[in-house]
């Protein structure tokens, strides 16, 4: 790394070069040179925590570590393709079949409001997870942001969880597709050939051959599926005012009362709404925290540093949308998308509608004698509207934007584990650091292929036993559930390492504000002179602890919706195992750590003490400035990375 490029990465300006210039010589701010540092701090990861030794073949250039070349990725990703991988991650079938589900359960009323609360919730989870990113656009910044400032092995098991949660996506998207594929009808043959098989390996190809062609294939995805959302937002309106079989409807369905409620799923509407609705309503939203993945496959954000005035107004428009813009503008975004659409739903469907989809632990997804093969309620308004080929177009909508979703889901899981292992080495843990190296287009193809791991899956809906009530069935919804409470999980954690971190350089900003090297994580300094914070967060700190409480209430509250009106097993592990899972993985990392029970030290990341501070901040720096190597010419060779 050249001199310049690391006072690009670290934010000085070109025209405060004059300052403190003494200081500065040595290296970028927030960058000390490793000599310097050496003595007080080693760049030990918190991956695995102590499990984790650093790669014994890693050279330094520059007073930086560099990674091996076949640990490192290619930072060739724009901010649209960022935005785009984001878009895709968030906006899957949650919003078309979720969506019913509510009405059915909740009427009107629960539907607007579920998703309105539960998109505030997932905006202000993003900022705390946003403000970080522009800090550290680094690979496993999920579980890197944890174990710095709350638990090395909290952040372990978060890591693992997060890999969990896309990987089963992965299958769960599949099994999504292969529902929406059976409104056509084409048989358990077809779906097990194209769906199961087929479509996997594709996505599988799609995914190997570089992250340039899987970024353009984000952005013409992420495109389509936008467009396709507002295809069926555009066609609601117009079935709502008249066109089709049965014309005007307006708001006829909101004339009657809108609190209406499914008995069998509580007894009350508040019960429904509090214990089931936004449960459901804020799975539809996992996916906001995807932009912390590609963020590292990024080129570096110059959005931040507008020392070069020609440069920035000879900016494409694609070239200002950044990292930050993707995990603070998408979750807004989609939250308009999923209003609107949930608006017209219920202006259009009854909430008593056979067809709609119901609780599954309650019994089958959707009513056996409906005209329409469908679990989506929009599919069911196009086909009461009889307007030629609109409920076709609805399925294939879906369709797409399930395959699109699992094609993120596996680009997510497999970057997830890789980021976990890349920094193991030695004979221990040998079998894991496989998974920690890229092929020659630095894409980790190994960690692809074990994010696969629960590829069997889907082929269990095809058992002629798989209907409601069975063991199948059941199977299937806790895995599914799992995936999606583990997600809640890591959103909870992120928001746990902001406040420590928030609180951390609150405590210290005198002493930070001192040294010219951690001018960048000065976050109190607004408005005066060499600010070079990069991004602000709104409403901290309520913000915060806004989304600390929403994400309790949700894991604690909401998902015990099987306990509030009779138990049911099914639901009662969908909600709870992935949190039994995650505590035990926990304090079996704890145990492994400490050697014995009696041995651990139950005490959170010492953010009182400034020089631990600053190895923190040092190491998080370090990580982020690494190099990368270049990508070798498109070929077969080396498509798998098995050599």
């Amino acid at each position: 790394m050249s001199s310049t490029q690391g006072f690009e990465h670290g934010h000085i300006h070109s025209s405060e070069t004059d300052y403190h210039l003494e200081e500065l010589s040595s290296g970028p701010i927030g960058l000390v040179p490793l000599e310097s540092v050496s003595s007080r701090t080693t760049l030990e990861p918190s991956i695995f925590g102590s499990l984790a030794e650093h790669p014994a073949s890693s050279v330094v250039s520059d007073g930086l570590p560099m990674d091996d070349a076949d640990r490192t990725v290619n930072r060739k990703l724009r901010g649209i393709h960022v935005f785009m991988i984001t878009i895709s991650g968030v906006l899957g079938v949650g919003l078309y079949v979720r969506s019913g589900t509510i009405l059915h359960i909740g009427g009107p009323a629960a539907v607007i409001i579920a998703f309105s609360a539960m998109g505030f919730l997932a905006w202000t989870v993003m900022q705390c997870i946003g403000e970080m990113l522009a800090l550290w656009p680094i690979s496993g910044a999920l579980t890197e942001y944890v174990s710095t400032f709350v638990d090395r092995e909290l952040g372990t098991a978060v890591g693992v969880t997060y890999w969990f949660t896309y990987s089963m996506n992965f299958a769960a998207d599949i099994v999504a597709a292969a529902g929406v594929i059976e409104y056509w009808n084409p048989g358990k043959p077809v779906i097990g050939t194209v769906m199961f098989f087929l479509v996997p390996l594709f996505l599988i190809l799609f995914n190997s051959f570089g992250v340039q062609i899987y970024g353009l294939i984000e952005v013409i995805a992420g495109t389509l599926k936008l467009a396709g959302a507002i295809v069926v937002i555009i066609a609601m309106i117009i079935i709502n005012v008249g066109v089709g079989s049965e014309g005007y409807i307006g708001i006829e369905n909101y004339k009657n009362n809108i609190f209406q409620y499914d008995p069998k799923t509580g007894d009350n509407w508040v019960i429904v709404f509090l214990s089931i609705s936004c449960s459901i309503a804020i799975f539809s939203f996992t996916g906001v925290e995807v932009a912390t993945v590609p963020a590292f496959e990024s080129r570096f954000d110059s959005n931040t540093q507008p020392n070069n005035i020609e440069k920035e107004i000879t900016k494409s428009p694609w070239d200002r949308i950044s990292v930050q813009f993707s995990a603070t503008w998408t979750t807004f975004i989609v939250w308009i998308i999923y209003i609107f659409a949930a608006l017209m739903l219920t202006f259009n469907v009854k909430w008593d509608n056979p067809g709609l989809p119901g609780v599954s632990w309650l019994g089958s997804p959707a009513s056996t004698n409906a005209a329409t093969k469908s679990y989506s309620g929009f599919v069911l308004s196009a086909a009461r509207s009889q307007i030629t080929g609109l409920a076709d177009l609805f399925s294939a909508i879906l369709l797409f934007t399930a395959i699109s979703a699992a094609n993120t889901n596996i680009y997510v899981a497999s970057r997830t584990i890789f980021g976990l292992t890349r920094e193991l080495d030695g004979a221990r843990w040998k079998w894991l650091a496989f998974f920690g190296r890229t092929n020659s287009y630095r894409v980790p193809v190994r960690a692809m292929f074990l994010s696969c791991l629960f590829i069997w899956v889907p082929f269990l809906y095809l058992s002629p036993n798989n209907s409601p009530g069975t063991t199948i069935s059941s199977l299937l919804e806790v895995l599914s559930q799992m995936s999606s409470v583990g997600c809640l999980i890591v959103w909870l954690c992120q928001v746990l390492a902001f406040i420590r971190f928030y609180n951390c350089v609150k405590i210290h900003q005198n002493e930070l504000e001192d040294d010219p090297f951690f001018a960048h994580v000065c976050r109190f300094r607004r408005g005066r002179k060499n600010d070079r914070y990069p991004w602000r967060s709104h409403g901290q700190p309520l913000t915060m602890y806004a989304a600390l409480f929403g994400c309790l209430f949700v894991l604690i509250v909401a998902d015990g919706s099987s306990l509030w009106n009779g138990f049911h097993r099914t639901a009662f592990l969908s909600a709870y195992l992935a949190p039994m899972c995650f505590i035990a993985f926990w304090l079996c990392l704890k145990v492994y750590r400490f050697q014995k029970w009696h041995n651990i030290q139950w005490r959170l990341e010492d953010t009182s003490n400034l020089e631990e501070v600053k190895n923190k901040i040092r190491r998080l720096d370090q990580i982020k400035q690494r190099a990368t190597t270049t990508q070798q010419p498109i070929g077969w060779a080396n498509l798998w990375g098995l050599m």
